[in-house]
């Protein structure tokens, strides 16, 4: 369901010059899932961001299938996932197909030192323990226990937490996460019998700017690897 959500300065029309208080310009990027054809957001940059200074090492994080072809009925129990300080390594895939990952998690530890960005799947993360904060180039946004975090796929992300205690349900999901069809008019607009209304979607309200010279790490998902990517600078 697609509404309009504006944060920070941006010129009157799309696609136009949108000089800074130097003269200088603004990078105007179009971001979007599906190509042209999907839902988009229209971004401006201090900087460009496609500068990469290095690809360094990849790494393979697709899932190791213990039984395929299951049909017997297993328990779960997800609270016995171990925790782990970083919080990629803390992912763990329980359950797949050829359409999502079902993963548990329990990050310790924030994204501190690195920057993420899941170019397969759109990432659906309930908080099952913790708070903090989401943060991303299209703003920022404080979670607590009971929360879903949708993070459309492309997105550049981290995960700031309160405290180490924190239990994550994510699903990676190889499709676009949308409102389902029979929940929606004509219009988007949610219907009466819908489970939730517009009124439980909570957009991104906290704005910030970066533009540091320097050295950052990013970590890509692409088709089931991992890639480390070295930039340049950090422009949100």
């Amino acid at each position: 369901m697609p509404f309009y959500h504006k944060l920070g300065k941006i010129p009157p029309k799309r696609h136009t010059q949108f000089k800074k208080p130097d003269g200088s310009f603004y990078y105007e990027q179009l971001f979007g899932t599906i190509g042209f054809d999907g839902m988009s957001t229209n971004s401006y940059h201090e900087q460009r961001p496609t500068q990469v200074k290095e690809i360094k090492k990849q790494y393979s994080v697709a899932p190791k299938v213990a039984k395929a072809n299951n049909m017997q009925s297993y328990r779960f129990h997800g609270f016995k996932v171990k925790p782990e300080n970083d919080y990629l390594d803390s992912r763990k895939i329980v359950l797949t197909n050829s359409d999502c990952n079902i993963i548990l998690a329990a990050p310790k530890q924030s994204t501190k030192d690195y920057f993420y960005k899941n170019t397969d799947a759109d990432e659906l993360i309930f908080i099952h323990k913790g708070s903090g904060k989401l943060r991303t180039h299209l703003g920022n946004l404080d979670f607590k226990y009971g929360d879903y975090l949708l993070v459309p796929r492309g997105i550049i992300y981290k995960l700031d937490f309160d405290t180490e205690d924190n239990r994550l349900f994510i699903v990676e999901s190889y499709r676009p996460i949308y409102t389902p069809k029979r929940y929606r008019n004509w219009f988007g607009q949610l219907l009466e019998h819908s489970p939730f209304c517009e009124r439980d979607l909570r957009q991104p309200q906290e704005l910030e700017t970066y533009n540091e010279s320097g050295e950052f790490l990013i970590k890509i998902k692409k088709t089931r690897r991992n890639f480390r990517y070295g930039l340049c600078l950090a422009s949100f």
